[in-house]
């Protein structure tokens, strides 16, 4: 969630904000995100209910607090809704018969004995397998070797790492329509882990960038993956969420502001990797 950017004050001196720092105003922390590019402060609220103040470089400190402390309001009631968002993903024991979620379509986790075999991955694309990895898609269940399911750790990081395989695969050829939508180079996409965000997008010192998605982006239906894709693409264009922004967005996906509300809902039940203990079984 993000607050619609102020103009910034420059200068030079020991109080301006550097990359990295972290800024206290008023018992509110905030982690400090210095770009080139940008023009403007703008503050945002991640998903863990963190604050990432966003500045232009040479933003002087004095400028910052009180963009922070007239904002006060707004940012309370973002971490308020972040934080009652959070509270709904679910934690996953990682049982024989429990629901996961692939492009917006439920799946059985299927626990198997090493000796059976995982199987031959069916993930609507090449269906090659590797021998090496323990988390299979197959004939509708998605098939985890039991010795692994034994350690809940070590089956979150097994499914997780299926998503992201499953998903690069996936998004491959995805983002060129939506660049080509924004009048933007298609840049590299990779998926990982992001923590508390659905997706990044990074400018490199050339010029070029790199998007990445979050590998539980993938649990979500395709229309929904698509506004990630598309929200992401438009920063290689425009920095921060002000007004330019969406308008941008807007003109390549005009129903931009309905997708994100559905995506603010439906996200918020997404498995993001917890994992607990498996329910007694009788």
């Amino acid at each position: 969630m993000s607050l619609p950017f102020a103009p910034a004050a420059t200068g030079s001196g020991d109080d301006c904000l550097a990359e990295g720092q972290t800024l206290v105003v008023d018992g509110l922390s905030l982690h400090v995100r210095v770009s080139a590019r940008r023009v403007r402060l703008g503050l945002t609220v991640e998903r863990d209910a963190s604050l990432t103040l966003r500045t232009p470089k040479d933003c002087r400190l004095h400028r910052a607090e009180k963009f922070v402390r007239d904002n006060r309001r707004w940012i309370e009631s973002k971490v308020l809704l972040s934080e009652e968002r959070r509270q709904l993903h679910p934690v996953r024991s990682l049982y024989d018969g429990e629901i996961h979620r692939y492009l917006g379509r439920d799946y059985k986790l299927l626990l198997v004995d090493e000796s059976a075999g995982v199987g031959q991955e069916d993930d609507g694309h090449d269906g090659r397998g590797h021998s090496d990895v323990s988390v299979r898609l197959v004939a509708g269940r998605l098939r985890l070797s039991r010795s692994v399911a034994a350690d809940p750790q070590q089956a979150r990081k097994a499914i997780a790492a299926w998503y992201s395989r499953a998903g690069q695969r996936w998004v491959q050829g995805r983002l060129q329509p939506w660049a080509a939508r924004m009048d933007v180079a298609e840049p590299p996409v990779e998926v990982r882990d992001l923590g508390h965000r659905w997706g990044t997008y990074r400018a490199g010192p050339d010029g070029g960038g790199r998007v990445a998605l979050h590998w539980a982006v993938f649990q979500l239906p395709i229309h929904l993956i698509d506004y990630v894709i598309a929200h992401e693409l438009a920063h290689v264009r425009v920095a921060g969420h002000g007004p330019d922004y969406w308008r941008l967005l807007g003109r390549a996906l005009p129903e931009c502001r309905r997708l994100k509300a559905e995506l603010d809902e439906l996200g918020r039940r997404v498995w993001m990797g917890d994992v607990g203990t498996q329910p007694e079984r009788r």
